[in-house]
């Protein structure tokens, strides 16, 4: 796997991100996907999506955050748009249950492996369902985070579908 750096003077060497088990898992699974995907060590935080579009110098719809539900029983993932929000009312809809919010902290990490602010679309711990908010259809270009906040992957809209087996829905408003 190539990785890129940023930026070189970081509080974090990028060794010791990507060598970061999370990370770890999002590079192999990137690497079994498309060997010519790149892992991006940031030098400043990724944590937010307004802070990877600055990062970046991109558009804050084109980052990919990924978001974690409670649907009573199960968890899911929710791949949104940056410059938007999801719709608790279209996903109940979309997949037909009523008592659905947000996941807490604990149970992001528990489900998924990361903890918020590195959450990547690929590379969870538990096998979750995806659903892609269907505005990041905008981009043809998106970046996602890769199991850390300074580390993000960017990958065509459609190798991203690929990639997650995600669903193509409309969940924002």
């Amino acid at each position: 796997m190539k990785y890129l750096i940023f930026a070189i003077n970081h509080k974090l060497n990028m060794n010791e991100i990507i060598n970061k088990k999370p990370v770890q898992r999002v590079i192999k699974v990137l690497e079994k996907f498309d060997k010519n995907l790149q892992i991006q060590v940031l030098k400043d935080t990724a944590r937010t999506a307004e802070d990877a579009a600055t990062a970046l110098n991109c558009e804050e719809g084109a980052i990919v955050k990924s978001l974690v539900f409670k649907a009573e029983t199960n968890f899911l993932v929710c791949l949104v748009s940056g410059d938007k929000r999801c719709s608790l009312n279209k996903l109940k809809k979309v997949i037909l249950k009523k008592d659905v919010s947000m996941a807490s902290a604990d149970d992001v990490k528990a489900q998924t492996g990361f903890t918020i602010g590195g959450v990547s679309p690929v590379g969870h711990i538990n096998d979750l369902n995806i659903i892609i908010d269907r505005t990041l259809e905008r981009f043809q270009i998106v970046y996602a985070a890769a199991g850390h906040p300074n580390s993000i992957f960017k990958i065509d809209i459609s190798k991203l579908k690929d990639l997650t087996k995600g669903s193509i829905e409309d969940i924002t408003e």
